[in-house]
């Protein structure tokens, strides 16, 4: 599924427009990336899809705060 999994970030839909106006349905996908992480606390490496938002958020915060912060939204997202 095309979601961050940090953010939660997924796919958003809009209209492409024509130069006659015309509007079709077209969908924005997330810029995600599949991306490794040393998780000191348990001693092992994790693999995340994440957005470009989702790296910036781990790199301010620390993984473990930002896994911490993900799992209180995920709740909410699904």
């Amino acid at each position: 599924m095309k979601v961050c999994e940090i953010t939660g970030k997924g796919v958003m839909t809009g209209n492409n427009v024509s130069h006659s106006n015309t509007r079709t349905k077209r969908r924005f996908w997330p810029n995600l990336k599949t991306k490794r992480y040393y998780l000191e606390e348990e001693g092992r490496w994790i693999t995340l899809k994440l957005s470009a938002n989702g790296m910036k958020t781990i790199n301010k915060k620390g993984l473990s705060a930002a896994l911490k912060d993900a799992k209180a939204l995920s709740s909410k997202i699904y």
